[in-house]
């Protein structure tokens, strides 16, 4: 995806007529989509992570701040960690406030995302439904229905027949080992193409006057006293005006980098996907008392993932035993996938803050900055994290949407909700 762009055709929006066109010159016109850029001595803003997160972050420091002078340093390629590595999930139904004001932000961006990158991020509205298997489940859905409802949140309630008519493959039986009673429903959540969204992010900065830097790892931090002044990396030493982390289960390890150690472990997470078959799940399913999550993706595999690691790890593969678990929660609520033959397993590396909840803002060194600690969430979040993340490179001050996920709460013993949380927001 990257490279020098042809001289021949320089790149400008994609569409119907430009398809059109190089169809009829056997494609063989467009230019890479983005730069392969070189890193220039200095920049008012360096990202490091090259990622959904760091992306969307230069895109909107550019886009909506007029922040340009801007690079991102991946230590691999465009969307090779946990951006490719996640079951591409998108919703908004959490039960505590700032997490909803947070992910329905992001939620409303994701919605209009591929007009406004020109780039199809392929997402999908099909919804995602959270199965309940007890009365104390269905109690819990409805409290967290009522949360979401007064914060102005689509949620709805489904009894055992609903469920039925929406997914008719689940285990219905008298028997089954995870019995169903109802569930509750998002129905503007759904997935999108994880590559995609790096790629369409990428696409747009690099348009933006953003350098996307691959393959340029970071070493260390150069520091004067308390500030840090830049970056040194295998591509050679960068001065930047503010740095900022953005790189998921790294972060501990970037942030050790500059002395720092975060209220943040990094453990493995699996996922796998089958072999395709016709359509067979119109949904995202979820369950209130299991950690599992299945949907189909617009190839046709069943994509579906469980529990992490249970122990500290920055290793790309996980315990077998895990899976195996992760495989036997999906069969048990939709016995057909037991007829289905996985083609691949995968894993990520997932940065467990200790609360569960992200962590943006600053660092106790000046000039450097913090976007981690999103646990499983993070794909969900991309476009709102980028946004805020952005608001606050940018400003100097948290957004109010992302005050309450300062790092200072660590240390103070507060919790994101005791920062206090005021009506929805209306969107930009």
């Amino acid at each position: 995806m990257t490279g020098t762009r042809s001289t021949r055709w320089p790149q400008g929006r994609y569409s119907a007529l430009a398809l059109l066109r190089g169809a009829l010159g056997g494609h063989r016109h467009w230019g890479r989509a983005w730069r392969a850029a070189e890193p220039r001595p200095s920049y008012d803003v360096v990202i490091i992570g090259g990622g959904a997160h760091g992306l969307a972050t230069a895109y909107y420091l550019a886009s909506q701040h007029g922040i340009r002078n801007v690079a991102v340093v991946e230590k691999g390629w465009i969307g090779g960690g946990n951006t490719g590595r996640n079951t591409t999930i998108v919703r908004s139904n959490y039960r505590q406030a700032p997490l909803q004001r947070l992910l329905e932000h992001s939620l409303k961006l994701w919605e209009g995302l591929s007009d406004e990158l020109n780039y199809n991020v392929m997402f999908s509205p099909r919804g995602a439904l959270f199965l309940g298997h007890s009365d104390a489940d269905m109690t819990r859905l409805a409290e967290r229905g009522d949360s979401l409802r007064a914060m102005g949140i689509d949620a709805e309630l489904m009894d055992v027949d609903a469920v039925r008519r929406l997914v008719p493959l689940l285990d219905f039986s008298p028997h089954a080992r995870w019995p169903i009673q109802g569930g509750m429903i998002q129905h503007r959540g759904g997935t999108a193409r994880h590559d995609a969204v790096a790629w369409g992010y990428a696409r747009a900065a690099d348009n933006l006057g953003v350098d996307v830097i691959e393959n340029c790892e970071v070493t260390g931090f150069v520091r004067e006293g308390d500030r840090v002044t830049g970056i040194a990396t295998t591509r050679g030493t960068i001065a930047a005006g503010k740095v900022a982390i953005c790189v998921a289960g790294n972060s501990g390890h970037v942030a050790g980098l500059a002395g720092l150690r975060l209220p943040i472990e990094s453990h493995t997470l699996q996922a796998y996907v089958t072999e395709p078959v016709k359509p067979m799940i119109d949904t995202v399913i979820m369950s209130q008392s299991l950690h599992c999550y299945i949907s189909q993706s617009d190839k046709g595999g069943i994509v579906a993932g469980g529990d992490p690691d249970g122990f500290p790890s920055y290793a790309q593969r996980g315990q077998p035993v895990r899976l195996e678990d992760a495989i036997a929660q999906a069969i048990a609520l939709v016995p057909a996938l037991s007829r289905l033959r996985m083609v691949r397993c995968w894993s990520g590396v997932t940065d467990m803050s200790f609360d569960g909840s992200p962590i943006i803002g600053d660092l106790p060194l000046r000039n450097l900055h913090i976007n981690g600690g999103w646990c499983y969430g993070g794909f969900k979040a991309t476009p709102g994290s980028g946004h805020l993340y952005a608001h606050h490179l940018a400003t100097g001050q948290p957004h109010p949407i992302a005050a309450p996920f300062d790092l200072a709460r660590f240390a103070q013993g507060r919790t994101i909700d005791e920062a206090g949380v005021g009506p929805m927001p209306q969107h930009r």
